[in-house]
Protein backbone atom coordinates (compact mmCIF):
# COMPACT_ATOMS: atom_id res chain seq x y z
CA UNK A 1 0.00 0.00 0.00
CA UNK A 2 1.32 3.41 -0.93
CA UNK A 3 2.00 5.64 1.89
CA UNK A 4 0.15 9.03 2.49
CA UNK A 5 1.52 11.93 0.78
CA UNK A 6 3.34 13.92 4.06
CA UNK A 7 0.57 17.13 3.87
CA UNK A 8 3.93 19.61 3.88
CA UNK A 9 5.10 17.57 0.46
CA UNK A 10 2.02 18.74 -1.52
CA UNK A 11 1.81 19.19 -5.66
CA UNK A 12 3.87 22.22 -6.27
CA UNK A 13 1.78 24.42 -8.58
CA UNK A 14 4.65 27.06 -8.73
CA UNK A 15 7.77 26.73 -10.89
CA UNK A 16 9.76 27.87 -7.56
CA UNK A 17 8.14 25.15 -5.90
CA UNK A 18 8.17 22.30 -8.48
CA UNK A 19 12.10 22.80 -8.10
CA UNK A 20 12.02 22.45 -4.54
CA UNK A 21 10.28 19.13 -4.83
CA UNK A 22 12.56 18.37 -6.97
CA UNK A 23 15.89 18.98 -4.68
CA UNK A 24 14.21 17.34 -1.80
CA UNK A 25 13.76 14.24 -3.62
CA UNK A 26 17.81 14.20 -4.67
CA UNK A 27 18.37 15.00 -1.46
CA UNK A 28 16.55 11.69 -0.27
CA UNK A 29 18.45 10.19 -3.21
CA UNK A 30 21.57 11.24 -2.06
CA UNK A 31 20.74 10.34 1.84
CA UNK A 32 19.96 6.97 0.93
CA UNK A 33 22.66 6.41 -1.24
CA UNK A 34 25.01 7.02 1.58
CA UNK A 35 23.65 3.88 3.21
CA UNK A 36 22.85 1.34 0.56
CA UNK A 37 24.37 0.50 -3.08
CA UNK A 38 21.89 2.21 -6.01
CA UNK A 39 20.36 -1.11 -6.84
CA UNK A 40 18.86 -1.63 -3.70
CA UNK A 41 16.81 1.60 -4.10
CA UNK A 42 13.54 1.96 -5.58
CA UNK A 43 11.16 4.55 -6.08
CA UNK A 44 9.01 3.35 -3.36
CA UNK A 45 11.75 3.21 -0.94
CA UNK A 46 12.68 7.33 -2.13
CA UNK A 47 9.04 7.91 -1.31
CA UNK A 48 9.08 6.12 1.83
CA UNK A 49 12.12 8.39 3.06
CA UNK A 50 9.69 11.19 1.97
CA UNK A 51 6.84 10.28 3.85
CA UNK A 52 5.29 10.56 0.16
CA UNK A 53 4.08 8.12 -2.48
CA UNK A 54 5.67 6.30 -5.27
CA UNK A 55 3.65 8.55 -7.48
CA UNK A 56 4.46 11.15 -6.18
CA UNK A 57 8.03 11.00 -6.73
CA UNK A 58 7.18 10.42 -10.63
CA UNK A 59 5.16 13.48 -11.35
CA UNK A 60 8.87 15.17 -10.54
CA UNK A 61 11.30 12.66 -12.15
CA UNK A 62 9.91 9.89 -15.03
CA UNK A 63 12.50 7.06 -12.97
CA UNK A 64 14.57 6.18 -10.64
CA UNK A 65 17.33 6.31 -13.06
CA UNK A 66 16.04 9.85 -13.97
CA UNK A 67 16.28 10.80 -10.51
CA UNK A 68 19.91 9.33 -10.35
CA UNK A 69 20.58 11.14 -13.10
CA UNK A 70 19.46 14.69 -11.60
CA UNK A 71 21.58 13.64 -8.16
CA UNK A 72 24.74 13.02 -10.74
CA UNK A 73 24.82 16.17 -12.37
CA UNK A 74 23.97 18.17 -9.19
CA UNK A 75 27.15 16.21 -7.10
CA UNK A 76 29.25 16.98 -10.13
CA UNK A 77 28.41 20.53 -10.27
CA UNK A 78 29.01 20.59 -6.54
CA UNK A 79 32.56 19.04 -6.94
CA UNK A 80 33.52 20.93 -9.99
CA UNK A 81 33.07 24.12 -7.82
CA UNK A 82 35.21 22.78 -5.05
CA UNK A 83 37.85 22.31 -7.62
CA UNK A 84 39.06 25.54 -7.73
CA UNK A 85 39.93 25.18 -3.78
CA UNK A 86 41.01 21.36 -4.22
CA UNK A 87 43.60 21.80 -6.69
CA UNK A 88 47.27 23.07 -6.86
CA UNK A 89 47.41 26.67 -8.24
CA UNK A 90 49.47 27.18 -11.47
CA UNK A 91 52.27 27.05 -12.39
CA UNK A 92 52.29 23.36 -10.63
CA UNK A 93 53.56 20.00 -12.30
CA UNK A 94 51.41 17.76 -14.75
CA UNK A 95 51.31 15.13 -12.46
CA UNK A 96 50.30 16.39 -9.09
CA UNK A 97 47.31 18.00 -10.62
CA UNK A 98 46.15 14.38 -12.08
CA UNK A 99 46.86 13.42 -8.47
CA UNK A 100 44.78 15.55 -6.94
CA UNK A 101 41.95 14.63 -9.44
CA UNK A 102 42.00 11.59 -8.81
CA UNK A 103 42.16 11.96 -4.52
CA UNK A 104 39.50 14.39 -4.73
CA UNK A 105 36.74 12.05 -6.46
CA UNK A 106 38.19 9.49 -4.20
CA UNK A 107 36.44 11.72 -1.43
CA UNK A 108 33.41 11.55 -3.35
CA UNK A 109 32.11 8.13 -3.26
CA UNK A 110 28.49 8.90 -4.03
CA UNK A 111 29.13 10.70 -6.89
CA UNK A 112 31.77 8.08 -8.46
CA UNK A 113 29.06 5.05 -7.75
CA UNK A 114 26.83 7.61 -9.83
CA UNK A 115 28.90 8.07 -12.27
CA UNK A 116 30.51 4.49 -12.65
CA UNK A 117 26.88 3.48 -13.18
CA UNK A 118 25.97 5.87 -16.17
CA UNK A 119 26.05 3.44 -19.19
CA UNK A 120 24.82 0.34 -17.66
CA UNK A 121 21.92 1.81 -15.38
CA UNK A 122 21.04 5.37 -15.51
CA UNK A 123 21.34 5.89 -19.37
CA UNK A 124 18.38 3.38 -19.32
CA UNK A 125 14.42 3.31 -18.34
CA UNK A 126 14.01 7.19 -19.17
CA UNK A 127 13.44 9.21 -22.22
CA UNK A 128 15.60 10.69 -25.35
CA UNK A 129 14.14 13.71 -24.09
CA UNK A 130 16.09 13.12 -20.77
CA UNK A 131 19.27 11.58 -22.01
CA UNK A 132 19.73 14.48 -24.12
CA UNK A 133 19.12 16.98 -22.01
CA UNK A 134 21.86 14.97 -19.57
CA UNK A 135 23.90 14.97 -22.30
CA UNK A 136 24.05 18.72 -22.60
CA UNK A 137 25.14 19.27 -19.00
CA UNK A 138 27.62 16.56 -19.57
CA UNK A 139 29.38 18.44 -22.02
CA UNK A 140 29.18 21.58 -20.34
CA UNK A 141 30.97 20.09 -17.15
CA UNK A 142 33.43 18.31 -18.76
CA UNK A 143 34.10 21.79 -20.65
CA UNK A 144 34.38 23.47 -17.81
CA UNK A 145 36.68 20.97 -16.46
CA UNK A 146 38.76 21.04 -19.03
CA UNK A 147 39.12 24.75 -18.73
CA UNK A 148 40.37 24.23 -15.40
CA UNK A 149 43.11 21.58 -16.69
CA UNK A 150 44.44 24.02 -18.89
CA UNK A 151 44.65 26.49 -16.09
CA UNK A 152 47.33 24.45 -14.39
CA UNK A 153 48.41 22.34 -17.66
CA UNK A 154 48.07 25.29 -20.27
CA UNK A 155 50.93 22.97 -22.97
CA UNK A 156 47.45 20.74 -23.40
CA UNK A 157 45.43 22.21 -26.30
CA UNK A 158 41.47 22.70 -25.84
CA UNK A 159 40.56 20.00 -28.20
CA UNK A 160 43.10 17.37 -26.23
CA UNK A 161 41.85 18.70 -22.19
CA UNK A 162 38.43 18.01 -23.65
CA UNK A 163 39.65 14.25 -24.74
CA UNK A 164 41.29 13.82 -21.45
CA UNK A 165 37.58 14.21 -19.59
CA UNK A 166 36.14 11.77 -21.96
CA UNK A 167 39.17 9.30 -21.46
CA UNK A 168 38.95 9.97 -17.57
CA UNK A 169 34.92 9.29 -17.74
CA UNK A 170 35.26 5.53 -19.43
CA UNK A 171 37.87 5.30 -16.46
CA UNK A 172 36.38 5.73 -13.76
CA UNK A 173 33.13 4.01 -14.99
CA UNK A 174 35.53 0.50 -15.35
CA UNK A 175 37.67 1.35 -12.36
CA UNK A 176 34.58 2.39 -9.37
CA UNK A 177 33.94 -1.35 -9.80
CA UNK A 178 37.20 -3.08 -9.65
CA UNK A 179 37.77 -0.70 -6.50
CA UNK A 180 35.07 -1.83 -4.40
CA UNK A 181 34.41 -5.06 -4.99
CA UNK A 182 32.04 -7.63 -3.11
CA UNK A 183 32.59 -8.98 0.12
CA UNK A 184 33.53 -12.65 -2.01
CA UNK A 185 35.67 -11.02 -4.19
CA UNK A 186 37.19 -9.18 -0.76
CA UNK A 187 37.43 -13.05 0.59
CA UNK A 188 38.77 -14.28 -2.25
CA UNK A 189 41.43 -11.93 -2.68
CA UNK A 190 42.88 -12.12 1.00
CA UNK A 191 44.92 -14.51 -0.07
CA UNK A 192 48.77 -12.88 -0.12
CA UNK A 193 49.60 -14.41 -3.73
CA UNK A 194 46.58 -12.21 -4.87
CA UNK A 195 47.64 -9.28 -2.96
CA UNK A 196 48.17 -7.30 -6.80
CA UNK A 197 44.26 -8.30 -7.74
CA UNK A 198 43.48 -5.72 -4.65
CA UNK A 199 42.77 -2.07 -6.85
CA UNK A 200 43.27 1.18 -4.78
CA UNK A 201 41.01 3.59 -6.41
CA UNK A 202 42.90 6.44 -6.27
CA UNK A 203 46.59 5.17 -6.55
CA UNK A 204 45.14 3.35 -9.75
CA UNK A 205 42.83 6.22 -10.98
CA UNK A 206 46.07 9.38 -10.62
CA UNK A 207 48.09 6.41 -12.62
CA UNK A 208 45.87 6.02 -15.28
CA UNK A 209 45.45 9.73 -15.62
CA UNK A 210 48.75 10.98 -15.75
CA UNK A 211 49.37 8.47 -18.42
CA UNK A 212 46.61 9.61 -20.94
CA UNK A 213 47.89 13.09 -19.97
CA UNK A 214 51.37 12.32 -20.90
CA UNK A 215 50.12 10.61 -24.05
CA UNK A 216 48.12 13.75 -25.03
CA UNK A 217 50.57 15.91 -24.55
CA UNK A 218 53.38 14.15 -26.28
CA UNK A 219 51.07 13.98 -29.70
CA UNK A 220 50.60 17.35 -29.72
Amino acid sequence: MDEVEAPSFQRARRPEHRELRKQEILDAAEALLAEMPADEISLRELGRRLGVSKTHVVRYFESREGVFLGLLARLRLAWLDALADEWPAAPCEPGQVMRAWADSLAARPVLCQLWSLLPTVLERNVSAGTVRAYKFIDLEHRTRLAGLVRERVPALGAGDALTLTEYAVVALVGLWSFSNPTPTIVEATSDPRLAGSRVDFATMYGEILQTTLAGLLARA
